[in-house]
Formats: C-alpha cells, structure tokens, sequence
C-alpha cells in the first residue's frame, strides 16, 4: 500500500468514528433530555480538558508567532459572532435546532483537520508511527464524538441528522490529511496558530453554552449527580491524552 493510500484509510477509519451513535443502542436514550444532560456535562469536561492539556501545549510547543495567544482569543471572539448570526438564525428555523449544535460541528471539523494533518506528517515520516498515532487520535476520539454526539441530541438534532453532520464534520480529517500530504511544508508554520484558534473556540463552546446549561439543570433540579459527569470527562480524557503522548 502506498503512503497517500495509507494516509487516506487511516484518516477515514478516524472519521467512521463519528458513527458510533448508530451502533450503539444506549444512544436511543437520548432522546429523553434529561439522560442528555448528563453526557452534556461530560462533553464540558472533555472540551475543555482538549483545550488546554491537548490543543494549547501542542500550540506553545511550536509555536513560531511573537504573541501566540492573541489566536486563543481570535478564536473566542470569531465563535462569539458565529453565534450571534445562529441566534438571529434561530429564530427563523423551523427545526428550533440550538444554536451550540452548529457551534461545535464547526469546532469539531476543525479539530478533526488537524488530526488529519497530524495523520499525513506521521505516515510521511514513518509508517509504524503513522499507525501509532492513528491509534492514539482513535482512542481520544472515540470519547469526544460520543460528547459531540450527546451536544447535538441535546440541542435537538435528531438522530439521523446528528449522525449525518457528525459524520460530514469528522470527514474533514480526511480533507486535512490530503492536504498534509501534498502542503504540509507549506501549512507547517501556521499549525500552531491554528491549534490556538481551535483550543479558543472549544473553550468558548464549553463556558458560554455547555456548562451555563449545566447550571440552569440544576436549578431546575437540585442535583450534583451532573457534576460528576462534568468531572469523569476531565480525568477520562486527560488520562487519554496523556497516555497515548508519552
């Protein structure tokens, strides 16, 4: 199998991971909200744990830019407006969708360029360490498609359709895997730039519209049981990143 072969079934095997809520038969639960809201409290900790244990350090690792944090907050600002037109939008959708679901599928895809890009700079170095990294990016991101999953059920997506653009958005790790193949010289430098921008926008995601509706649930309810959630996702997902960096 060739290099560019390769490269493209390892970054498409990545992307079938976005479909595990068709195989899983816990996930017709979900359409009860109330079980939504706790793997949306798990979805708050596996963002923000990828922000700054995962994202941020890859960032100041590589970083080649006089004031690299000014993109954490480009990526912050950009989402803000983002979201301002999806609320506008809102209003005039008639799938009463929240605006968080597009949020975090724009997010996601991003994200998941990078591992593509991470992917292709692997295999283009060393074939067994492509494969080991494929490995390492399935494993962290078999919990964070089960928390982007759990994002768009909760804002009202059904499950098809959370399926369908889950899916779209995981296939941009094959996009960023082809183009790590043939420009990675090229995108090299600003890699860090747009790991910042990325960690900006899943910490926005996290804080302005996940753990906010956290705390509105247990208002409502009176409940901690979602904080624990909240916190299982921080330590399964740094586990996971540190683990499989070492």
């Amino acid at each position: 199998m060739s290099v560019l072969s390769s490269i493209i079934v390892a970054s498409l095997a990545v992307s079938l991971i976005s479909l595990l809520g068709a195989v899983l038969p816990v996930w017709e639960k979900l359409t009860v909200k109330k079980l939504s809201t706790y793997l949306v409290a798990f979805a708050a900790g596996v963002m923000l744990t990828t922000a700054f244990i995962d994202l941020l350090p890859e960032a100041l690792e590589h970083n080649t830019f006089e004031n690299i944090y000014i993109y954490g907050l480009l990526g912050i600002i950009v989402f803000f407006l983002i979201e301002r037109f999806f609320i506008w939008f809102h209003h005039h959708d008639k799938m009463h969708v929240e605006p968080t679901a597009y949020l975090v599928l724009l997010g996601d895809g991003l994200h998941n360029f990078f591992d593509g890009l991470a992917i292709a700079a692997a295999f283009l170095g060393n074939p067994g360490l492509g494969f080991v990294t494929t490995l390492a990016i399935s494993a962290h991101e078999i919990p964070h498609e089960i928390a982007d999953f759990s994002i768009l059920i909760h804002a009202g997506m059904k499950k098809v359709m959370a399926l369908f653009y889950n899916f779209i958005s995981a296939l941009t790790a094959l996009l960023g895997a082809i183009v790590g193949y043939y420009y990675l010289n090229k995108f090299e430098k600003m890699i860090p730039a747009l790991l910042m921008f990325s960690s900006g926008i899943f910490i926005y995601i996290a804080c302005s519209d996940l753990i906010p509706d956290l705390h509105e649930d247990f208002k409502r309810q009176r409940k901690w049981s979602t904080t624990f959630t909240f916190i299982a996702g921080v330590v399964l997902t740094y586990f996971l990143i540190t683990l499989l960096e070492r």
